[in-house]
C-alpha cells in the first residue's frame, strides 16, 4: 500500500509537491490536499501517515520531523496577516482564519510577548470584514491573505512573519513534513525530496499555470514563491521554530 500523504492546498506548498503533481513522483505516493487543520486532523485520526502540518502539532501529537523542506519565512510573509481595528495593546478579541492552527498561537505570542496583551479567540471562515464586525482583530492565512486588497483596507495590518523575525531576529517555520509515531516513512521521504527538487527549478511554470486558481496574478505568485516564502529549514530555521515552541508551551497555547 502506497504511503497516505496528506498536503496543504495552498499556492505556498506547490514548489514541494509538484512532482506529486506533474513530475517523475507522481502516483509513488496517496497524496490528498486539505487545509491545514484538516491534514492535521487526518494525521492526528491516523486516516494519513504523513502530514504537511503547522508545526504546533509537533507539540500536539507524537509526531517526527522527515525532511528538511517546508514553509518558512525570514521576515515578511506576505500571507499571515493580522488586521486591526485597535491598537495592539488595546486587542481583546481576536477573530482567527478556522484553517489556522500555528499561526492562531503566533498572533498570541506576538501580542502576549510584546504588548502584554491575552486575547479571547474565535475561529471563523475568513472573510476580513465580517470577521473584523465581530472582534477587535482578525487573522487570515494563506491564499485568503494574498487576496485582500490593502490598499483599500482602512485599518492596521501587521504582517506576522515580520513581527516575528523583527521580535526575535529568527525565521518562522509555519509548516513541516512530519510522520506519525512508528511509520517506517523512508521511502515517502525520499519522494518528498525529490518532489522538491522538481518543483524547486520550475517556481515560474508553477506560477504561471497555478496563480490564478489560487486568486492572484503570475506576477505575485513568482515574488510570493521566491522572496516571501523559504522551502530549506535550515539551522537558524530550526531555532526560529525551537523558540517558537518554547514560548507556545510557556504561554500554555499547546
Amino acid at each position: 500500500m502506497k504511503p497516505r500523504i496528506c498536503a496543504v492546498s495552498y499556492l505556498n506548498t506547490l514548489p514541494l509537491v509538484w512532482g506529486l503533481k506533474e513530475g517523475p513522483q507522481r502516483n509513488l505516493l496517496d497524496v490528498r490536499f486539505e487545509i491545514p487543520s484538516v491534514c492535521a486532523a487526518l494525521l492526528e485520526s491516523g486516516e494519513v501517515d504523513i502530514g504537511l502540518v503547522p508545526v504546533i502539532e509537533l507539540e500536539r501529537q507524537p509526531l517526527r520531523m522527515i525532511t528538511a523542506q517546508g514553509i518558512a519565512s525570514n521576515g515578511p510573509v506576505t500571507s499571515i496577516l493580522l488586521f486591526s481595528k485597535a491598537p495592539p495593546a488595546e486587542i481583546r478579541t481576536l477573530a482567527a482564519d478556522s484553517s489556522s492552527r500555528t499561526s492562531v498561537v503566533l498572533a498570541q505570542i506576538w501580542l502576549r510577548e510584546k504588548f502584554g496583551v491575552t486575547v479571547a479567540v474565535s475561529g471563523v471562515a475568513p472573510d476580513v470584514k465580517a470577521m473584523l464586525e465581530r472582534a477587535d482583530a482578525c487573522l487570515v492565512i494563506g491564499d485568503p491573505a494574498l487576496q485582500v486588497d490593502l490598499a483599500s483596507m482602512e485599518c492596521a495590518v501587521f504582517d506576522l512573519g515580520a513581527e516575528w523575525t523583527a521580535m526575535t531576529g529568527l525565521p518562522f517555520v509555519y509548516a513541516v513534513w512530519a510522520a506519525r509515531a512508528g511509520f517506517d516513512s523512508a521511502f515517502a521521504e525520499q519522494v518528498l525530496r525529490d518532489s522538491w527538487l522538481f518543483g524547486k527549478g520550475r517556481i515560474a511554470e508553477i506560477a504561471g499555470r497555478e496563480a490564478g486558481g489560487h486568486g492572484v496574478s503570475v506576477d505575485a505568485a513568482v515574488r510570493y514563491l521566491t522572496k516571501s516564502i523559504r522551502f530549506e529549514i535550515d539551522e537558524d530555521c530550526q531555532k526560529g521554530l525551537d523558540r517558537f515552541r518554547v514560548l507556545a508551551r510557556s504561554a500554555g497555547l499547546v
